[in-house]
């Protein structure tokens, strides 16, 4: 029989109350969204700190045309990540915003005079023609050009994401996996402008191949070896789906928290909470979960501030 659980607390706050202390006020306060808030603390904090747990972080690519690049880049240079799965706009947004600049934008502008003035329009972001396509363009077909020229006729989207990295800078995601021995697999490398640029490579060298079966024998080597694993899922689709996949076949997820906008009631995989991976085997019946539904770019930088309170202590 279910019985009632704590009183609801109201939320106090003063000019002296830290971020930390807001979510442990939040976690008595009963609803709705943010007792998941306060509970995705814990499972990250807890996660992170368990010397034990192979930690995977996923994520869209679209966020990686925002400032929550920068969250993103600073939760791989904190070594609180092992393995990093990913969309192929998150290597095209990395690339183009090292080597360029994006512009602030609204989903209320006129796209077809955005196009006419050759501007993509990613949400309200405004993503100029000459800082994407031509510039990830000449940016991956040098950089496969050095790779072959010393010999290299095959490489998988991790090695990829290596070779990118090593090539970028400080304020970069891939160039912080580089660095730490981050493993970045991008498992739907074809659907962007760097996998095109793959191909388009590939075409003039016909003896270069893209091998994903050794991103299969990455990520197989890590997983069966992992005593425990966890994961912080931001948004959907086959970034979040691979990170479960994979992790089916140690018996699932230790520790998982999902960040989503999505319903589960059409059915989609971006919309399923992550309760419902324990039937499939993706998480452990008794894994710490927990999802919350809420815009990343704006409640993941809150989060990640009270980790770096809360683990700092």
């Amino acid at each position: 029989m279910l019985k009632p659980g704590r009183p609801v607390k109201d939320v106090k706050i003063n000019s002296d109350t830290t971020i930390e202390k807001i979510f442990e006020e939040l976690s008595q306060s009963g609803g709705f969204e943010a007792v998941n808030l306060s509970d995705g603390l814990e499972i990250l904090s807890e996660m992170i700190e368990d010397k034990k747990c192979v930690k995977f972080i996923s994520f869209v690519g679209a966020v990686v045309s925002t400032g929550l690049r920068g969250i993103i880049k600073d939760m791989i240079k904190n070594n609180w990540f092992n393995v990093a799965i990913t969309t192929c706009g998150a290597l095209d947004h990395d690339i183009a915003r090292h080597y360029s600049h994006y512009k602030e934008g609204s989903f209320t502008m006129d796209d077809i005079e955005l196009a006419d003035q050759d501007i993509h329009r990613l949400g309200n972001v405004l993503v100029p023609m000459e800082s994407y396509g031509p510039l990830i363009e000449e940016k991956i077909q040098r950089f496969l050009e050095e790779e072959y020229k010393n010999g290299v006729k095959e490489m998988s989207s991790a090695q990829i994401c290596k070779m990118i990295g090593s090539h970028l800078g400080e304020d970069s995601f891939l160039y912080w996996a580089f660095k730490n021995k981050v493993d970045v697999i991008v498992p739907g490398i074809m659907d962007g402008a760097v996998g095109s640029q793959i191909w388009m490579f590939s075409q003039k060298h016909s003896d270069f191949k893209l091998n994903l079966m050794d991103d299969a024998n990455l990520l197989s080597g890590i997983v069966f070896k992992a005593e425990k694993s966890g994961a912080l899922m931001i948004g959907g689709g086959i970034s979040k789906h691979h990170t479960l996949w994979w992790n089916q076949y140690r018996e699932g997820l230790d520790y998982a928290f999902y960040i989503t906008t999505a319903q589960e009631f059409d059915g989609s995989l971006s919309g399923a909470l992550v309760r419902e991976a324990i039937s499939w085997g993706k998480v452990t019946q008794k894994a710490k979960q927990a999802t919350l539904h809420a815009e990343v770019t704006t409640i993941l930088p809150f989060i990640y501030a009270a980790l770096v309170s809360k683990l700092q202590k």
